[in-house]
């Protein structure tokens, strides 16, 4: 393995505030920003991309997403003006293929699954990066083959960040007082730690068959915030270590467990 080779990231996101709070996910996020190698460029894989076909943003300056309402205006007021990359979203495009992705030079940009994280890790914005969507129209399996594609990247020193939450169930969600985890959201998040490494058959991977698992529905009632995860385990090479940076259930049902490879 090459000693230049960037880590990949799953980072659960959770709410957008986390941009202006001071918690131990947003410690953590900026921990790995300061001690991680440092890349050449980002590609990064949010959840709030979620899209017919896929798509990478391959405009000059991508714009700041502020995609939520009902915060406040302090949260609006933050931008995270990290170049874009034309040339990366190009090799995208060509790593990809037959896979078709359509270069978007002005419809999407930097959302808060993607932003709303990168700014704890890279306060200062100065890591060119581009955002590539998730096809929904695609199964598990896909996504993280997708990933397996991806991995080549990482021994350019580009690296890949994934953003989601792998128990993301709002319907549930308990807004005040007391919210300990619902049990199916401990048992199914316990059931992708246990998993993170498993090797076989994609089509036979526990977590590209998640919603076989007794919570597996409950705990994505929609597949956008699971998925992301499945690209940094498609880029996983079977023998480096996997560790989880940080981990925990908020609300409920919401969970924060970010997970490094490399």
């Amino acid at each position: 393995m090459s000693r230049s080779r960037m880590p990949a990231l799953f980072l659960g996101h959770g709410s957008p505030m986390n941009v202006l709070e001071d918690n131990r996910y947003t410690r953590a996020w900026q921990q790995l920003g300061q001690s991680l190698p440092r890349p050449k460029a980002i590609v990064v894989i949010s959840a709030h991309w979620f899209t017919r076909g896929t798509g990478v943003t391959a405009m000059e300056t991508p714009k700041t997403i502020h995609d939520f309402g009902g915060f406040p205006q302090a949260l609006y007021d933050t931008h995270y003006p990290a170049p874009g990359s034309p040339a990366l979203a190009q090799r995208l495009v060509d790593l990809l293929a037959p896979v078709p992705v359509t270069l978007d030079q002005e419809a999407w940009g930097f959302d808060h699954g993607s932003w709303g994280v990168l700014i704890k890790m890279y306060p200062n914005a100065d890591i060119p990066m581009v955002q590539l969507s998730v096809d929904s129209t695609k199964p598990a399996a896909w996504h993280l083959e997708m990933g397996r594609k991806l991995a080549a990247l990482r021994d350019e020193g580009i690296m890949l960040v994934a953003s989601g939450n792998v128990v993301h169930n709002l319907r549930t969600v308990r807004w005040h007082g007391e919210n300990p985890p619902y049990p199916w959201a401990t048992s199914f998040n316990d059931f992708v730690k246990a998993n993170l490494t498993w090797q076989g058959e994609v089509e036979e991977h526990p977590l590209v068959n998640y919603l076989d698992h007794e919570g597996g529905a409950l705990s994505n009632p929609t597949a956008d915030h699971f998925l992301p995860l499945l690209y940094i385990l498609g880029a996983w090479d079977g023998e480096e270590p996997v560790t989880i940076p940080v981990d925990g259930i908020e609300m409920g049902s919401l969970s924060m467990l970010s997970v490094l490879v490399g």
